[in-house]
């Protein structure tokens, strides 16, 4: 099968995006298959559209593309909408609306995560036409080769990364540890190392930043320590805890959006900065218990991709019947709303 991916591959350090459409890609052209990244060709089988705002960097393919592409060149493409963001997460008021006008355009809906598909703004989307397919890690790059177990004694290395410097990525938890190191009692017990973006004006006082960092150089990094750290609000879909964990990291995670069910019996949960202590407390405490659990974390980029091929060819074997009861024309005039440049 052809497969068209909405994301053209950015070279460096990007988002977890990126790294989803690198994966993907590999994957399914290991498996045989075609990927492209534009509708230039007239026999693609699938369009992944993995983003409506078309005026974003890595966006290749973008709502109105499909419909054209659907009504003029090829009205046997699958279209499948990939949705992995919501206004929740970083407080925004149009990114609902936005996926809301794109998805008419879709056969299937792919959320990466089950809180998401949860939001109201999804609630009429039934399980039939949608699936809920958990991202993955790249474990040729982040496994746990050479990371070092903690040894009791030792500073406790705690480690996040973001590609986003939005202050919902979890910036109130990331500024109480950096107050803790100020603290005699706790810069005796532990270190934490920020990797990535920085809000607007943000500062570490005692913490250390290192600008972001890519594949095989932020998997050495995050080697370096011994517990993976996530604060992140309302987050749709990650994958920083998965790069961590698949390090050998044991989780400190918070409870909020998709992470209780990415991170669920890989670490220790918390609900905001009053528990973070406790909960820190505890996974020192229970290291060795968490440490012998976070071996068998198995959300690596291999896993997901299958899903993904899959329901590629689940979708291509009930083409005739998708094509026949497809709603394009009756949703035409919400289609037509995507026309306003994103």
């Amino acid at each position: 099968m052809k497969v068209a991916i909405g994301s053209k591959i950015i070279k460096g350090p990007w988002g977890g995006g990126n790294r989803f459409v690198i994966a993907l890609r590999n994957f399914l052209l290991k498996n045989g298959h075609d990927v492209v990244f534009d509708l230039k060709d007239n026999d693609i089988d699938i369009i992944l559209l993995t983003d409506p705002r078309s005026r974003i960097k890595n966006v290749s393919i973008s709502t109105r593309m499909i419909l054209y592409y659907l009504l003029f060149v090829n009205k046997n493409c699958i279209v499948i909408h990939r949705i992995n963001e919501c206004d929740e997460r970083k407080n925004t008021k149009t990114i609902n609306m936005r996926l809301i006008l794109a998805n008419y355009v879709a056969d299937h809906t792919i959320f990466v995560g089950s809180w998401l598909k949860k939001l109201n703004v999804w609630k009429k989307k039934s399980d039939n036409n949608s699936t809920v397919i958990l991202n993955g890690a790249d474990s040729s790059i982040f496994n746990i080769k050479d990371q070092k177990n903690w040894k009791r004694g030792e500073l406790l290395r705690l480690v996040t990364h973001h590609w986003g410097g939005n202050w919902m990525k979890g910036f109130d938890i990331y500024r109480l540890i950096d107050d803790l190191l100020t603290d005699n009692e706790w810069s005796k017990k532990i270190h934490f190392t920020y990797i990535g973006n920085l809000p607007k004006n943000f500062e570490f006082k005692k913490a250390k930043y290192i600008r972001p960092l890519n594949n095989k150089e932020l998997a050495c990094e995050l080697k370096k320590h011994h517990v993976y750290v996530t604060g992140t609000i309302n987050e749709p879909g990650s994958n920083h805890q998965n790069e961590g964990a698949l390090c050998g990291l044991p989780l400190l995670y918070r409870n909020s959006g998709c992470l209780p069910e990415y991170c669920n019996g890989y670490g220790v949960m918390f609900n905001n900065c009053e528990e973070f202590k406790l909960s820190l407390e505890e996974i020192i405490n229970n290291y060795t218990f968490w440490q012998s659990k976070i071996t068998s974390f198995n959300l690596n980029s291999d896993k997901m991709a299958f899903a993904y091929m899959e329901l590629f060819s689940s979708m291509i074997s009930k083409r005739d019947y998708i094509v026949k009861n497809r709603n394009i024309w009756r949703n035409l005039p919400l289609l037509l709303l995507n026309l306003i440049p994103a």
